[in-house]
């Protein structure tokens, strides 16, 4: 039986996708205490394709950057379930920390990063609002448009 933010995020439609393996010398996710930090999560989408790939500013748009940045945080949860086995675990999402690949005039990172910080709301409610970073950058891994990393207060 599923617990009740699994039931609301497959309300939504959303189906948690095996969480990606780290690609380099890093781990997906650490616990201390009752933090739980994950590693920064590109868009990939549940068949493994990015959801958007280049840059914010020169031919992606933010439309397709918040859809981008939604996919980051849906594999953030992934992980979070790979860590905790259940996301009703979760006390509390702390902080959301966004990479936006972006032109150096692109300023419109924060209404990419709503796509992430909108879907943690809607799975957590209140506990999911969140302190969170956006920060513009020159390119990511594999030239996904966005990634996310987490911070975490879980039981």
């Amino acid at each position: 039986m599923t617990g009740v933010i699994e039931q609301k995020l497959t309300a939504q439609g959303i189906v948690l996708p095996e969480p990606a393996s780290p690609v380099a010398n890093y781990v997906g996710f650490v616990r201390t205490g009752n933090l739980l930090v994950v590693s920064g999560q590109l868009c990939f989408d549940g068949d493994g394709k990015l959801i958007a790939k280049g840059k914010l500013g020169a031919g992606v748009s933010i439309e397709d950057g918040n859809a981008a940045a939604r996919g980051c945080a849906i594999n953030l949860l992934a992980q979070l379930k790979a860590a905790l086995g259940d996301l009703d675990k979760v006390v509390r999402v702390v902080r959301l920390g966004g990479f936006i690949n972006s032109t150096p005039d692109f300023t419109d990172g924060p209404k990419v990063m709503n796509g992430a910080s909108d879907l943690m709301v809607a799975a957590f409610g209140d506990k999911g609002r969140h302190a969170r970073t956006t920060i513009g950058v020159a390119s990511l891994p594999a030239d996904a448009a966005v990634e996310v990393e987490g911070l975490f207060e879980v039981a």
